[in-house]
């Protein structure tokens, strides 16, 4: 099956280069009265980034908060606080922050343009309309978000991405010096959600040369990140989420991914560290990476946290499975197309009680 799948149209990267913000921007603004909206992780709020975004007096600056994964509603919210603002068309959204942050500027960009709650676009190539023009500006890396043409939110009924090429980026700005200062536990959980990935898009059935040479040299970067980090290592981490996410544009993600939606739907454990302790249970299915990813624990003190299923109602263990098992994708790039016969239901219920 042949895929035609947009990627990001332009790509600024290098150490300072947030500075172009403003020259990025200035190419939208056609008229004096156009707008650019600003979606920015309120952990910067009073820090040293704010003051460096480059804000005109038209534009609506957001302050969004990430400490839970996103919602949809919380997307249609926040649509709704850019109407307010001003019910033109903003001319560009911004985001700048961690993966969420850029899920949620990617999932605004859509809803400004297309008529229904973010929930109804929940699944494959249901977005109607192109989005405004959006810039993405990661300040974690290893989701990937930044190349990805999905925004992961969590709605009623699942954890799903809006997957569409209408969500791709139109640009992205990676300057290494703004992931400089993400604490060490956030940095590897996220780092991690690259390292995993690349892992189940080598391993699975739909691996193609495009997207193994784009996971092989992720892989490469993550060990040297995180077994033999230099002074170079947040360049490296930016680059390796790039081809992360690049490795999965012609592929797709595997079974942790698919048991970490349906932990972080019931749980509201935040999708890296979430991927960590799924995947620290998956010898069977991928044991040379898990052996690695272990490694990668102990050379950078990183303890999980243990038990987190254990004690959960039934109801609940029965919505994770419910939850995982619809993402058929995936399950099928990780186990083939009789991936049924082989993940059962009571064999997803085993690999959470083991969490």
């Amino acid at each position: 099956m042949f895929r035609n799948f947009k990627t990001v149209s332009r790509v600024l990267f290098g150490r300072g280069s947030f500075i172009k913000m403003e020259e990025i921007l200035r190419e939208q603004r056609k008229a004096e009265t156009d707008f650019a909206v600003f979606v920015v992780d309120d952990v910067f709020r009073g820090r040293p980034l704010q003051d460096r975004i480059p804000v005109a007096e038209t534009d609506f600056l957001l302050w969004v908060n990430v400490d839970e994964e996103p919602t949809t509603d919380y997307v249609d919210a926040l649509t709704d606080q850019i109407r307010r603002f001003n019910d033109a068309l903003p001319c560009a959204v911004v985001g700048i922050g961690g993966g969420s942050t850029l899920d949620l500027a990617k999932a605004v960009s859509l809803m400004r343009t297309n008529p229904q709650s973010a929930a109804d676009y929940q699944g494959w190539d249901l977005i109607q309309f192109p989005a405004v023009y959006h810039v993405g500006v990661p300040t974690l890396s290893g989701t990937g978000a930044e190349v990805s043409r999905t925004t992961v939110l969590i709605g009623p009924k699942r954890k799903l991405g809006i997957n569409s090429d209408h969500t791709v980026f139109d640009q992205i700005l990676l300057d290494p010096d703004l992931i400089a200062s993400a604490p060490a536990p956030q940095r590897f959980y996220t780092g991690m959600d690259c390292y995993i990935h690349c892992v189940e898009s080598l391993s699975g059935t739909y691996l193609n040369a495009f997207s193994r040479a784009y996971g092989e040299k992720a892989l490469d970067l993550c060990r040297e990140v995180f077994l033999a980090p230099d002074a170079d290592a947040d360049e490296k981490l930016m680059m390796a989420s790039y081809f992360g996410g690049m490795s999965i544009v012609y592929s797709q993600v595997g079974v942790c991914h698919a048991l970490s939606y349906g932990l972080s739907f019931v749980l509201g454990i935040h999708h890296g560290i979430g991927n960590c302790i799924v995947f620290n249970q998956l010898e069977a299915f991928y044991p040379e990476g898990v052996a690695e990813f272990r490694r990668m624990m102990d050379a950078n003190g990183v303890i999980l946290p243990e038990h987190r299923v254990s004690g959960v109602p039934a109801d609940q263990l029965e919505k994770m499975i419910d939850v995982a098992l619809t993402l058929d994708p995936l399950w099928e790039n990780a186990l083939g197309k009789d991936w049924k016969e082989v993940m059962t239901r009571e064999r997803i219920r085993e690999l959470y009680q083991r969490m």
